[in-house]
């Protein structure tokens, strides 16, 4: 996994560099700004005789594209640097990085000057504005950059971004103003977390890490959000002894289904088989029995008592916990109604299951208002909420949900004690230790009906197999993020369909490097 910043930790781990590890603070540009041109050089090979616009600010952002123009000339390019300020104004490290750019610096202080150098450039590199931008880009910055936008989309330029694209704040995924769309971010020393989160990662392009000289055993050091990565994984899926059986892999109880909401329980069983769980059963209302054991011949079904609107009654509740006590983890919520008795149902199975148990969906709507079961329950939980599910749980909006997306998750796993992903592009996953992760799998054609069960079912699967909470969280959401990917590869994101998910997690797994 990959450590994710926010401004203050950047400024941090900065200081802590030049302060106790003895790097003073114009080698570290130096480093950033060498490795930036190293890695343009290479992606626009061949580099030499080609025009270079860099767009410097009068900050430490600009000093970075002062070394990078620089290597670059060095390289064979021919960089052309404007500044967006008086020389007088530069100050700081980038002082000293002005002062060894031995090339002409063209202070703008006009948008048509922009306009006329862009038409003379093969590649831009954007300079502009760094991590300590606070609020949105203004005044001829802010014209720059919707200038740049506009050729780069008219003309097919590539723009380099150094550390942020221009005008992107460094700690969330909101845009704050006027902000450039890269086609590539190199970004100094570690990712930062709006990198990471939409809408604002859509402007970075692909994004590559330069490091700026500082041990890797130090950039991480104190921080508590990360990025998955693949090998986060792979550990989990040795290669299957010979001598294993069904029960090795363990027994998922799914509690779900109603009238009209059979596939929502099917899904979620299917998924856990295809998720390398022993053995499946999925308890449903009896009336719904028969429609979804014709789902899949390899789940076990169990019918319910229900409801008159054909919902899990509440008389059934120790007839589920004794059903659940014979299997190793239980998911519950998918399809569940929010009939009011099923509800109630929900809550007391949260309550009193001592399993391992996943609640997504409807079980999760019956916890909105009803926070403080989390406090007293009998084992372990996962939540898989979506926006909506989080704003009902918490009586807040979703667009509060969506504006601190990584905080929100945070506060809740350390506050309740649970494991939780808030699901969207980019989910978010956080235990109750404070540790917050960024999933990077997925894509658009996922969000269509079922998805979410899919999901469900995997997570579930996971913690039968007796994976730990948040490897059986982490696997899950990485994983089925990667069988969407592969079945959008294969079918195109247009039309995808959750069972297209399902029949893709075996490759997901498999694909995992061992």
């Amino acid at each position: 996994m990959r450590p994710l910043f926010t401004a203050a930790e950047m400024r941090a781990l900065d200081a802590r560099a030049i302060a106790a590890l003895g790097i003073p603070g114009p080698r570290l540009m130096e480093h950033a700004g060498r490795g930036a041109a190293a890695v343009i050089a290479r992606e626009a090979a061949p580099i030499r005789g080609k025009r270079v616009l860099v767009l410097c600010g009068k900050g430490n952002n600009g000093g970075d594209g002062f070394v990078v123009a620089r290597h670059l000339k060095a390289k064979g390019a021919r960089p052309r640097v404007l500044l967006f300020a008086r020389r007088a104004e530069v100050g700081g490290d980038a002082a000293q990085a002005l002062s060894r750019w031995r090339g002409a610096v063209e202070e703008i202080h006009d948008d048509g000057a922009v306009a006329r150098a862009l038409e003379a450039t093969d590649l831009v590199v954007d300079a502009l504005l760094g991590t300590g931008l606070t609020g949105p880009a203004r005044g001829i910055v802010a014209q720059a950059i919707d200038r740049l936008n506009a050729f780069a989309g008219r003309s097919g330029v590539p723009v380099v971004a150094l550390d942020l694209p221009s005008g992107l704040g460094s700690d969330g995924g909101a845009l704050l103003g006027p902000t450039v769309r890269a086609t590539l971010t190199a970004t100094f020393a570690g990712l930062k977390r709006s990198l990471m989160l939409h809408p604002a990662a859509e402007l970075a392009g692909r994004v590559m890490v330069v490091p700026i000289g500082i041990p890797p055993e130090e950039v991480g050091r104190g921080l508590s959000t990360f990025a998955l990565e693949e090998g986060d994984v792979r550990q989990l899926f040795p290669p299957r002894p010979t001598e294993a059986h069904k029960g090795t892999y363990g027994h998922l109880l799914v509690i779900a289904g109603s009238a009209g909401k059979t596939g929502a329980a099917a899904l979620a069983g299917r998924s856990a088989l295809r998720s390398g769980v022993g053995l499946c059963t999925v308890a449903t209302p009896a009336s719904q029995q028969p429609i979804v054991a014709g789902f899949s011949m390899e789940l076990m079904t169990e019918p319910i008592p229900e409801t008159s609107a054909q919902t899990l009654a509440v008389k059934a509740r120790e007839h589920l916990v004794e059903l659940a006590l014979a299997r190793d983890a239980v998911a519950l919520g998918p399809g569940l109604s929010l009939d009011p008795e099923s509800q109630a149902l929900a809550r007391a199975l949260v309550a009193e299951v001592p399993r391992p148990m996943v609640v997504d969906a409807d079980a999760l709507s019956a916890l909105a208002g009803h926070l403080d079961l989390l406090g007293e329950v009998a084992g372990p939980r996962v939540l898989t909420p979506h926006p909506g599910e989080m704003a009902r749980m918490l009586g807040t909006s979703i667009a509060q949900v969506q504006a601190d997306r990584i905080e929100i998750v945070r506060r809740f796993c350390e506050q309740h004690r649970v494991h939780l992903v808030l699901k969207g592009a980019r989910s978010v996953l956080g235990a109750p230790d404070g540790r917050v992760f960024v999933n990077p799998t997925g894509n658009p054609g996922m969000a269509t009906g079922g998805s979410g069960d899919v999901l469900t079912g995997m997570v579930g699967a996971f913690l039968a197999r007796r994976f730990d909470l948040l490897a059986a969280l982490q696997a899950g959401c990485y994983l089925h993020g990667l069988a969407g990917d592969l079945a959008a590869a294969d079918r195109g994101e247009e039309g995808l369909l959750a069972g297209d998910i399902v029949e893709a997690i075996p490759a997901a797994i498999n694909r995992a490097p061992r």
